[in-house]
């Protein structure tokens, strides 16, 4: 089969590059996947991929052989960015780098989970358990991971690996960041900045909130990292008016579970006390990704399968990591899952992003030789 997997890989380089430009030239802010999932699946179905739908989450899913199986394996990579831009964004291909915002988180992921898909096709393999190819939606920041979630509603019970590509190469995701966002809106009475002086701003009592929250000590449980953050800041009328709404966005994370219920104790207690008679605070939680809860033995029986295929194409070490990905959900179900990488990249979630433009390839490799170990 090794030799089957290298000429389709030969076959298929230029496919691979020519699809991640059309791509990257789709829009595809979270919530906003709909161009991108049209374009997906009129790929699938054009390299025979037959049976490939969109959901109503939006996943663009091809499912081979899962009509009765009940332990299927799924395998996702993210159509949406982190981006919100709703026109075509720069795409600049010097021949090592390609640079565009979202080409490697996770554009170029996609692209290579299409092609093991279509290896798949090719070469008429029909995996006994089933697999499901999946471009999935809503992975970043406010998305929620809608996507995913909406995967385990509708094959509830079924699903039982899961593999998300959403890395680098040489690393390996075997832990989940949970965190708990929240949307924050301050309400006051407001005034004239000379007539009304006095009267309570909500700018500034939304600063106090903020700078409570920079007072918390975080827990410091060893192994574990916790973390939060205040994203962004809006607010008030003019220069010469008191503010009468303010609003943030805010969250915090942790890679440990009981971590995570003590920050959201403190977060809790800092906006019951900021509500006052003349202070409205208003706390809506806009997005909840749990920690893993799954005994850590299944996770690391995967990682024995999938590891040594990762070092052996890459001829190096990988390292490992605690990330928020679509494997939240699986491992926060008891579902074995992993996140691994199919690029090399770098400065992720900015506009300067860049993809190692060769580093796709043996990216295809590892995820069509994962595929065939796991089927």
């Amino acid at each position: 089969m090794n030799a089957e997997i290298k000429n389709f890989i030969e076959n298929n380089e230029e496919s691979m590059y020519k699809t991640l430009k059309e791509l990257c030239h789709i829009p595809a802010p979270s919530h906003f996947e709909h161009k991108r999932a049209e374009y997906c699946k009129e790929w699938f179905e054009k390299v025979g991929a037959d049976g490939a739908y969109i959901d109503d989450a939006l996943n663009v899913i091809f499912p081979l052989n899962c009509e009765n199986s009940n332990e299927i394996t799924v395998f996702v990579a993210h159509t949406d960015t982190v981006f919100p831009d709703m026109e075509p964004m720069p795409y600049i291909d010097d021949g090592e780098k390609i640079f565009c915002p979202g080409v490697s988180d996770d554009t170029a992921s996609v692209v290579v989970l299409m092609h093991m898909a279509k290896f798949f096709v090719e070469n008429k393999i029909v995996p006994p358990k089933g697999i499901m190819f999946v471009c999935n939606s809503c992975e970043e920041g406010l998305g929620n991971l809608k996507g995913t979630r909406q995967l385990f509603r509708d094959f509830e019970g079924r699903i039982k690996t899961f593999i998300s590509l959403d890395s680098s190469l040489s690393s390996v995701s075997d832990r989940c960041v949970g965190s708990h966002r929240y949307k924050v809106e301050v309400l006051t009475e407001g005034g004239h900045s000379y007539g009304s002086f006095g009267n309570e701003n909500a700018i500034a009592k939304l600063s106090e909130i903020v700078n409570d929250i920079y007072k918390i000590e975080v827990p410091k449980k060893e192994g574990t990292r916790t973390t939060y953050n205040v994203g962004i800041i809006s607010g008030g009328t003019s220069v010469n008016t008191i503010a009468q709404s303010a609003e943030m966005l805010c969250e915090y994370r942790s890679d440990d579970k009981e971590s995570l219920e003590i920050m959201q104790s403190k977060f809790e207690k800092i906006f019951k006390n900021a509500d006052t008679e003349k202070v409205k605070v208003n706390v809506t939680k806009v997005g909840d990704r749990p920690c893993s809860n799954i005994d850590p033995a299944k996770v690391e029986e995967l990682k024995a399968i999938i590891v040594p295929i990762i070092e052996e194409v890459i001829n190096e070490k990988v390292s490992y990591k605690s990330s928020s990905t679509d494997c939240n959900i699986p491992l926060s179900l008891g579902v074995s899952a992993l996140c691994i990488g199919a690029n090399n990249h770098n400065k992720v979630h900015t506009r300067e992003e860049w993809l190692d433009k060769k580093s796709i390839i043996p990216g295809l490799e590892i995820a069509i030789k994962t595929a065939l170990a796991l089927k």
